[in-house]
């Protein structure tokens, strides 16, 4: 016979666990948008934001796989979804190292409605982890603030793209493109 708490508890968990997948899904699908435009337009910035999606997918399913888990096999398969995040902050890297002979500014507005679309993407993304910080430990108390955070990188982006637009210059992509890179780099 199972307790009121611990119907309570289970019901917890299956809100958990869904909204960590869909915020999981929609990170995946805007990665997929962010690096395509990103490679399209050869935008640093954006290029190392869509790594950012990636890893947000990789934390929420982390959340969403490991409710269960113990705290030595939750920490493993972080340590496993690090390792993969970092492959593509090395190839954002290889790109704004790329971009260092020859900084070409990105398509502005392309860059400006693409990180429009990011936050977007992230708002709702922090709008669901908000109602169930609480409920997962700290990792879904991490989740909720990467992606407030991540809001805030991306009204950066639009920030620089109009910067762009001003100086037909290519360097504040790179230069923000490495500050993500960066971030990136150490939350992995």
């Amino acid at each position: 016979m199972t307790t009121s708490s611990e119907q309570g508890e289970a019901a917890r968990a299956r809100v958990l666990r869904t909204t960590v997948g869909v915020v999981a899904l929609l990170n995946l699908a805007y990665f997929f948008v962010e690096v395509g435009v990103a490679l399209a337009i050869g935008s640093v910035s954006l290029f190392a934001d869509s790594v950012d999606f990636l890893e947000d997918t990789a934390v929420n399913l982390l959340i969403f796989v490991a409710l269960g888990f113990s705290l030595m096999r939750r920490a493993v398969l972080g340590r496993i979804l690090a390792g993969v995040i970092l492959l593509p902050a090395l190839a954002a890297a290889w790109q704004a190292f790329a971009k260092f002979g020859a900084p070409e500014p990105p398509d502005v507005t392309s860059l400006v409605v693409t990180a429009g679309g990011a936050v977007v993407v992230n708002a709702i993304c922090a709008w669901l982890l908000a109602r169930v910080r609480h409920h997962g430990g700290s990792l879904t108390t991490a989740a909720f603030l990467a992606a407030r955070n991540d809001v805030l990188i991306n009204v950066l982006i639009i920030a620089m793209g109009v910067v762009t637009a001003l100086t037909s210059s290519g360097w504040p992509d790179i230069v923000l493109g490495v500050v993500i890179i960066a971030l990136n780099a150490t939350a992995a």
